[in-house]
């Protein structure tokens, strides 16, 4: 019996969330880099302590543009984040060919939607707002476990799939 070449075989869930684990001690290290150079651009005033503690209004927008941006150029760049490609599997379009940058920005801020849950901090705590964007997670994952082709939430809005490559 003949098995198909790894490359039309679509990429497990285990495999995508600990390439994504991989890829969260990059984000973390742009999240720093960028940190440092805002404060260093504005003379350590990008986060003010005192009474309370006010951070910069443009700070977080600019920290979650470069990070969307580091996913999108690296999936532009070959469909292949840093997280990627020790797990051998690689972003495409769902007949299989490149990703578009439009595709690449749909599937990066439907991933992040759950983020928007953060915004229940001030009511619900930091750590409640916090489970509620794992949760949030959680459920755009969920349909990788059912759909035939594993594809998450994201990848169904952006109309992309993970495969194992070679």
């Amino acid at each position: 019996m003949n098995r198909p070449h790894d490359a039309s075989l679509p990429c497990p869930l285990w495999r995508r969330l600990t390439a994504l684990v991989y890829d969260l001690l990059a984000v973390v290290a742009i999240v720093m880099v960028v940190g440092l150079l805002c404060q260093l651009a504005t003379g350590g005033q990008v986060v003010a302590t005192g009474a309370h503690t006010a951070i910069a209004w443009w700070y977080q927008p600019l920290q979650g543009l470069v990070v969307g941006a580091y996913f999108v150029v690296s999936w532009l760049r070959g469909g292949q984040t840093l997280g990627m490609r020790p797990w051998r599997i690689r972003v495409v379009a769902a007949d299989g060919g490149k990703v578009t940058p439009g595709r690449a920005l749909r599937r990066v801020v439907v991933a992040a939607l759950p983020l928007l849950l953060l915004g229940l901090a001030p009511c619900l705590g930091l750590r409640a707002a916090l489970w509620a964007v794992l949760a949030g997670w959680a459920l755009w994952f969920a349909p990788a476990l059912v759909d035939p082709r594993r594809r998450a939430l994201h990848d169904i809005a952006a109309g992309t799939e993970l495969r194992g490559i070679g």
